[in-house]
């Protein structure tokens, strides 16, 4: 459904296609036809298609963040129990926002994307490596860089919403809690 703000259909459509096809494979034209406004319309709100795809790379990193922020738990809190909020405030963006998730991930390495693109991208693992850093300063995780670890869990992560999205996976809370404490097993000291 359409909104009566032509900026946020045009961003709306955009996540649509380029999660679906790409930023090569999504035009312009086929952005404006699917938020239902003219071409011209689109270079009245974004310069161009990189401008385009950098401000939504923007502000789906901004969801996530928040998302990964909102009601954390207290510094002194055990890496485990930090652990466990991250994963699950992810598991959530991944049930709520599929889109943006996928969006982020086939986007977020890509030669398009500008320097404030790249340093929130950065700010946003930078909210993971720092309980990573430690967790393994305190000998709880693995002693490998904190990019690996982090593929290694949101990596498992991203494919998950996928292959739920695609139904050969069903969803449940159960799932999602066992998932998690595989992660957990798959990063930690033993």
């Amino acid at each position: 459904m359409m909104s009566s703000n032509k900026r946020e259909d045009i961003l709306e459509a955009a996540l649509s296609l380029f999660a679906e096809r790409g930023f090569d494979g999504t035009t312009v034209p086929a952005i404006a036809e699917q938020a239902k406004v003219g071409a011209g319309t689109i270079y009245r709100y974004f310069e161009n298609k990189e401008v385009l795809v950098n401000s939504l790379f923007q502000e789906c990193i901004q969801l996530l963040s928040g998302k990964l922020l909102a009601n954390g738990p207290a510094a002194d809190t055990p890496i485990r129990e930090w652990f466990q909020h991250i994963f699950v405030q992810m598991s959530r963006f991944a049930n709520e926002h599929d889109k943006a998730l996928a969006f982020i991930d086939s986007h977020s390495g890509s030669r398009y994307l500008d320097a404030s693109s790249r340093k929130m991208f950065d700010e946003f693992l930078g909210i993971l490596r720092h309980m990573l850093d430690e967790g393994k300063r305190q000998g709880i995780l693995c002693p490998l860089p904190s990019d690996a670890l982090i593929s290694i869990v949101y990596g498992a992560l991203v494919r998950l919403s996928r292959t739920i999205k695609l139904g050969v996976v069903e969803e449940s809370p159960e799932l999602w809690a066992r998932i998690e404490e595989c992660c957990w097993n798959a990063i930690r000291v033993h």
